[in-house]
């Protein structure tokens, strides 16, 4: 059998040693590889050109917002791509128009976003634990069966959290600092168990090997402490990710607020308390588009520092 001819550098001093065919054949592997590179690098650019379509068809609801919300007039309807005038009036009146003080909206909704991302995250974290490391009859049954209830929509419960809350006696007015705590905890109560942070801390938990948790029980340790100093610092990236995403569902927080809670009452939230800004008969719509500006603010900073974490803690999710 021939041995296989190594094909000469081209210009080089082998070239004028190489035979005809072997040229030939290097000339058809060069021209081969050239177009397989202008394929990709045409592909790449159509990628890249679709992508850029979608983005600017995505971001340009929220692009149209902000220059809205810097005009003073013109026709709010009208598709455009620069503001007819920038004036910060609108954001002014967000401050100065409402029936409720702008900033005890933006605490309100603070108290709730910290009231519950700790509770739901501590919660799924904790619930987390028992459907990932412990052996016990009909676990991943259980486990299948709530992630069933992902196809109920969220607006299939509003019945049974209305009543639920009433009988808890967390709408009552007693005390006026008592009556703030328990609105709170109206607000944020249906969503504090997620099955999407469930599913995603027993994925992140499963990735912990089972030997360190074997090596903890033979030192002696017991569940809640495995749990606490073993799988809490292995699984904090998913943890992140997790709060991210409840900090995001919290700070949005509309319909349910603006069922539960009467009309102008002090502890709605920001989402919900934009509907202020508008009255029985007129609407100050450039207004509203100032205060939903200022709304995505503090997610478009959260996402920024928590960007990094999330990605990670969503990628270990998967993985697991």
């Amino acid at each position: 059998m021939a041995e296989p001819a190594t094909l000469p550098a081209p210009g080089g001093a082998a070239e004028a040693s190489a035979t005809p065919d072997m040229l030939a054949h290097a000339r058809l592997a060069a021209d081969l590889k050239a177009r397989r590179a202008r394929r990709a690098r045409l592909g790449n650019l159509g990628a890249y050109a679709l992508l850029i379509v979608i983005a600017m068809i995505t971001l340009y609801p929220f692009y149209w917002t902000l220059i809205t919300s810097l005009e003073e007039t013109g026709n709010i309807y009208q598709a455009k791509l620069l503001p007819s005038s920038v004036s910060l009036k609108n954001y002014v009146e967000v401050f100065t128009g409402t029936t409720l003080p702008f900033w005890r909206l933006i605490l309100n909704s603070v108290a709730i976003c910290l009231l519950g991302v700790t509770l739901s995250v501590t919660l799924a974290a904790l619930a987390a634990y028992p459907l990932s490391k412990m052996q016990f009859p009909g676990r991943n049954l259980i486990f299948y069966a709530i992630l069933t209830l992902m196809v109920l929509p969220n607006e299939s419960g509003l019945i049974v959290n209305y009543v639920t809350t009433t009988k808890l006696g967390l709408l009552k007015e007693i005390n006026p600092v008592l009556d703030t705590l328990r609105q709170y905890f109206a607000i944020v109560m249906p969503g504090l168990a997620s099955i999407v942070g469930l599913f995603l801390l027993r994925q992140a938990y499963l990735s912990v090997p089972q030997e360190l948790i074997e090596a903890a029980r033979i030192d002696g340790a017991g569940e809640l402490t495995i749990w606490r100093r073993v799988l809490l610092p292995l699984a904090m990236p998913t943890i992140a990710a997790f709060a991210i995403l409840e900090f995001v569902a919290y700070w949005n927080s509309f319909l349910w607020a603006r069922i539960i809670l009467p009309p102008g009452s002090q502890t709605l939230p920001l989402s919900a308390g934009l509907l202020e800004l508008s009255g029985m008969f007129s609407t100050n719509s450039r207004a509203v588009m100032a205060g939903a500006v200022i709304t995505i603010i503090p997610i478009l900073v959260v996402f920024l520092l928590g960007q990094k974490y999330f990605m990670k803690g969503l990628e270990g999710a998967v993985k697991g």
